[in-house]
C-alpha cells in the first residue's frame, strides 16, 4: 500500500460513479458506439488520475489495428483493462460472465460489444468466445484477448490458454501481439502504485494460416521476449523518471 494509491482509490471511485451516473440514462439510446465512446472519456480521466496523483505516464510503443483483428496482449496490471478504448477505440473484450450479471454495470458492459463467458465451461467457454468474436469481428470491432487468463506479475509467467488458438484457427484474422511492462507502477490491487512509465507495445501482426502449434509458439515468444525487453529498458532508468509520452 502506498500514499499515491490512497489518494488514488477515491478520486477513481468518485470520477467512476460520476461517468456512470451521466451514462446510465443514455446506455439505451446511444447504443455500443455511444458507450464505448464514454468508456474513453473514463479511460481518459482515470489516466489524468494516475499521472497527476501517482506519477504514472503512459506510453505507447507500435501501431494500433486500424482494420478488426485479433489483439493478445500480456497482462500485468489493472492498467490494460482502462486503457485499450483509448488505443483501439471499436474493441470488444471477452470476460467472465459473472461480471455482466451486475446490475447496471453488466448493461454497460454488454451493450459495449465486450463476451459474457462462463470460463469454467470448458469447450462451451470455447464455443462461446469463438462465436462471440465471430460477431463482434463483423461487427467492426478488434477482439482483445489476455492469452494467459489473469494478470501475471512482472518476471512470471503462466500456460498460454487455447482460447486465443481457437480464435485465432477458427476466425481466419491476423493476431496483433501485445507486450506490457506496466506491472512495476501499479501492482496487485488499487493501492500499490508507484511513479514510472508504463509501457504498451503493439507488436508486427501474425497473419492468419499457421497450425496451432507454430501459432501458440510463435505468439508467446513474441509478446514475451518483448515484454522481456521492455523490462530491462525500464530499469536502466531512473527509477523516479515519469517518462514524456503524455
Amino acid at each position: 500500500m502506498t500514499l499515491r494509491g490512497l489518494l488514488f482509490q477515491p478520486a477513481f471511485v468518485v470520477w467512476t460513479t460520476v461517468i456512470a451516473v451521466l451514462l446510465a440514462p443514455l446506455a439505451p439510446v446511444i447504443g455500443g458506439t455511444g458507450i464505448r465512446w464514454w468508456a474513453r472519456r473514463w479511460e481518459g480521466g482515470v489516466l489524468v488520475l494516475l499521472r497527476v496523483l501517482c506519477g504514472i505516464r503512459l506510453e505507447v510503443r507500435g501501431t494500433p489495428p486500424t482494420e478488426p483483428s485479433l489483439l493478445a496482449s500480456k497482462h500485468q496490471s489493472a492498467l490494460e483493462t482502462v486503457v485499450f478504448h483509448r488505443l483501439v477505440p471499436a474493441i470488444a473484450v471477452p470476460l467472465k460472465i459473472e461480471l455482466t450479471r451486475i446490475p447496471l454495470f453488466g448493461r454497460f458492459l454488454l451493450e459495449s460489444g465486450c463476451i459474457g463467458v462462463q470460463r469454467e465451461a470448458g469447450t462451451r467457454a470455447l464455443r462461446q468466445l469463438v462465436k462471440g468474436g465471430r460477431r463482434r469481428l463483423d461487427e467492426g470491432l478488434s477482439l482483445l484477448v489476455f492469452p494467459e487468463g489473469t494478470r501475471v506479475p512482472p518476471g512470471e509467467r503462466r500456460p498460454y490458454r487455447p482460447g486465443i488458438a481457437a480464435l485465432y484457427l477458427q476466425l481466419g484474422r491476423p493476431v496483433v501481439p501485445v507486450a506490457v511492462h506496466t506491472g512495476h507502477v501499479w501492482r496487485r490491487g488499487m493501492f500499490d502504485k508507484h511513479p514510472g512509465t508504463a509501457v504498451i507495445e503493439f507488436l508486427e501482426p501474425i497473419p492468419p494460416g499457421l497450425d496451432r502449434r507454430t501459432f501458440m509458439a510463435r505468439l508467446e515468444e513474441r509478446i514475451e521476449t518483448a515484454s522481456a525487453r521492455l523490462a530491462g529498458v525500464q530499469r536502466s532508468r531512473v527509477s523516479d523518471e515519469v517518462g514524456v509520452t503524455p
